[in-house]
């Protein structure tokens, strides 16, 4: 099954949050109050979208390790999807050696405060928290080096240059979020 973003209104706030990382650590909003731009992502450890998107996600924040900062959720599920427990999500960042927190939204109630809906599930804020982009990552989630069109990447250099996105924003497309029953 196939599912979109959802299209919402840019501008609105970054929703609070404090969840688990991989690392043992616990993360907030404001864990990332020394970067420019904050993309959150919401991800999974199964959806063949997100474990495309993944080097694209480590290569984007070590080239912008200066300015940007990356989060990743997972929002899924576990008991319908063992793979996406908290034990498996710290074997995929140490295995993925992912160089951003992977974060564990149990509850789900996170995902439901950004309106996110599929894996990957892409929000890119200003340093005010302010959401300036949600679509997705380019035009080829399967072949990278088929990729045209970088809107991400795009949405972050125009952001760094205090510049408007100036570009039609089309929805990510992934795996829908499991939700609990």
């Amino acid at each position: 099954m196939i599912a979109q973003s959802k299209e919402l209104v840019l501008g609105s706030s970054a929703p609070a949050f404090s969840l688990l990382g991989t690392d043992g650590k616990k993360y907030s909003i404001e864990s990332f109050n020394g970067a420019k731009l904050l993309v959150v992502v919401f991800t999974s450890n199964t959806c063949p979208y997100a474990q495309a998107y993944e080097s694209r996600f480590i290569g984007m924040q070590r080239d912008y390790a200066d300015n940007v900062r990356f989060c990743a959720i997972n929002s899924n599920d576990e008991k319908a999807l063992p793979d996406e427990g908290y034990a498996q999500m710290q074997a995929r960042a140490r295995t993925r050696q992912l160089n951003f927190p992977y974060l564990r939204d149990e509850s789900q109630r996170v995902a439901q405060a950004y309106g996110a809906t599929c894996t990957p599930d892409i929000f890119l804020y200003d340093a005010q928290r302010t959401l300036r982009y949600h679509g997705r990552c380019d035009d080829n989630w399967k072949e990278p080096s088929q990729v045209k069109r970088r809107e991400l990447v795009r949405a972050i250099d125009l952001l760094l240059q205090g510049k408007p996105i100036d570009f039609e924003i089309r929805p990510a497309t992934g795996t829908p979020i499991r939700w609990k029953k």
